[in-house]
């Protein structure tokens, strides 16, 4: 088969102790940037190995090399700076929530690439793997909607537009050289189209950004089929939808309804992975829009608290999912990565890699095959 699997992943996974350690040392100056290199490796190759060992067809690094799963790629681009938040947002979490103030990002003159971003990332887990490897990146929205029109130079980009087609132009650049480095299989991380299924987010847009929410999505479609228009014919992009993976905690909710039609008919992608393992993401319904040919990975394992589903509770949901999209256009993964930030959610390893063997087993009961 041909990538997403029936039994599938987001990607990050927590971080190991020994990992974590190597992080503090090097962050302190007590070991040279090589040790660290070191310890990256070892720790994506046994990542690897328990990923094919529970039956998983598709690999990643655990996005090992990164502290947070955005800011390591978007910041290698010149002129884009990190900046003190005007914006504070609410997260959500089983015990109660947090105010926090995200980074903000500032576009201060002409955006290019110096160099591969995540290229030698993914050429290393390649030489590991055995299983078809997969490399994650965020999606090219995060760096417009942080901030708006107002943090983009008005000297280097006079209109919108250009700054579209210039941001779409550097991803482009690195979407190729993971090609020729033999990358098929690319997942695109996107959380501005899940938040703007929040109301109270799209009002936000209104009053901060200053766009149209409703306009929005039509504008980042444009913008993230410009970034992959490049890529090899045989190779699979995917996109996953996040609405907030913090050390368990969540930023938004709603289903999808506001962009279905957009996000299923209007971006150029083989594949969504899709958060559904609450409420807050809605019903199945707006799956009516996905068009054949297109493969919805259903997020029904919850990748932010330890507890284990019950098996026949998740095949009656992909029951139910089946009603709006073909059974064999679907497919079933964690509702996000483990450790969107190198802190990780609230559970074990061994938690994590539970989870991950049961998204093999359902496959296998469900459609024969992971």
């Amino acid at each position: 088969m041909k990538p997403p699997f029936r039994a599938d992943h987001v990607g990050s996974l927590l971080r190991p102790k020994l990992l974590l350690e190597a992080r503090e040392k090097r962050a302190k100056g007590a070991i040279p940037p090589e040790a660290l290199t070191a310890a990256e490796d070892q720790a994506i190759s046994d990542a690897v190995r328990k990923q094919e060992s529970v039956g998983l067809q598709s690999v990643t690094d655990g996005e090992f090399r990164r502290t947070m799963w955005h800011m390591d790629f978007i910041t290698r681009f010149a002129n884009v700076a990190v900046v003190p938040s005007e914006i504070k947002i609410r997260f959500h979490t089983h015990e109660g929530d947090i105010d926090v103030a995200p980074p903000g990002l500032k576009v201060t003159g002409t955006l290019s690439r110096p160099a591969g971003i995540f290229v030698d990332h993914f050429k290393y887990l390649k030489q590991v793997a055995k299983a078809t490897p997969k490399i994650t990146i965020p999606s090219p929205t995060v760096l417009h909607f942080r901030g708006g029109r107002q943090a983009i130079d008005d000297k280097a980009y006079p209109t919108m537009d250009s700054f579209y087609a210039d941001l779409a132009r550097v991803y482009s650049e690195e979407v190729r050289d993971l090609a020729a480095a033999g990358c098929r299989y690319l997942q695109i991380d996107e959380t501005n189209f899940a938040y703007l299924c929040d109301p109270s987010v799209r009002e936000q847009v209104r009053t901060q950004i200053h766009e149209d929410p409703a306009e929005l999505p039509k504008t980042y479609a444009r913008l993230i089929n410009g970034a992959i228009a490049g890529k090899p014919a045989d190779m699979t992009v995917c996109m996953h939808l996040c609405r907030g993976n913090n050390q368990s905690a969540w930023l938004s909710e709603g289903g999808y309804d506001p962009v279905a039609e957009v996000l299923f008919n209007e971006i150029k992608v083989d594949g969504y992975f899709l958060e559904y393992d609450t409420d807050r993401a809605g019903d199945f319904s707006p799956l009516r829009f996905v068009p054949k040919g297109k493969r919805v990975v259903l997020g029904l394992v919850t990748s932010k608290l330890p507890r284990l589903e019950a098996k026949d509770a998740l095949k009656r949901r992909i029951d139910e999912a089946a009603k709006y999209v073909p059974l064999e256009q679907l497919a079933i993964s964690p509702q996000c990565g483990f450790a969107s930030t190198v802190e990780g959610n609230k559970m074990t390893e061994n938690d994590q890699w539970a989870k991950l063997g049961l998204c093999v087993e359902v496959a296998r009961e469900v459609w024969g095959a992971n």
